[in-house]
């Protein structure tokens, strides 16, 4: 399902995706967010393969209970529709809160590199400016749902600073960060 406007343009990251961070309470074992396999509780969050708007923001929320549902970050290249954008806005959360850095490639075969800022997926206030996408308010573990713990999904965006036509983004090697959703901001005209 592609959403494009003239402002936004979702991108397809369906074929990076290579974690399950998001269960079911019936199904807790199947997530693995991180190293204890702590996952999203699937009930608190939008369903799955719905258009979902953050701060005015489309976003295409990946699939939910059916398989891989985020990118963990481990150096992946994600083409994008050439264009000139000013934003890339991503759902994300991190298994700590991290700093890292993406490689943007463009047409004329430069590249930039912009930093991507992550907060924290346990509960707490945004570390860098984020907006709370959504909350899991109970945290699922293998064997079992926690109360009182819950998750955070973040909005954030990283600047597109060249006036180029952005052609890929190089995600960093950094498994404690998880991709769920890309959104290119169009430059306005």
């Amino acid at each position: 399902m592609s959403v494009r406007t003239e402002t936004y343009e979702p991108v397809d990251i369906s074929g990076h995706r290579n974690n399950t961070a998001i269960s079911a309470a019936t199904e807790t074992g199947a997530g693995a967010f991180n190293v204890w396999r702590n996952s999203f509780a699937a009930e608190y969050l939008p369903a799955g393969g719905s258009l979902v708007h953050v701060e005015g923001v489309p976003f295409e929320f990946p699939p939910v209970c059916d398989g891989p549902d985020n990118v963990r970050c481990g150096g992946q290249f994600i083409r994008v529709p050439e264009g000139r954008y000013d934003w890339i806005h991503v759902l994300a959360a991190s298994e700590r809160r991290c700093e890292d850095t993406v490689e943007l490639s463009f047409a004329d075969g430069s590249v930039d590199t912009e930093p991507l800022r992550v907060s924290d997926f346990w509960a707490a206030p945004a570390w860098f400016g984020e907006v709370k996408a959504f909350e899991s308010l109970v945290m699922h573990y293998p064997h079992h749902v926690q109360r009182g713990v819950p998750a955070v999904m973040w909005a954030q965006r990283v600047p597109v600073t060249r006036r180029a036509g952005l052609t890929g983004i190089l995600l960093p090697r950094n498994v404690a960060v998880h991709v769920f959703a890309v959104t290119l901001q169009r430059t306005e005209t």
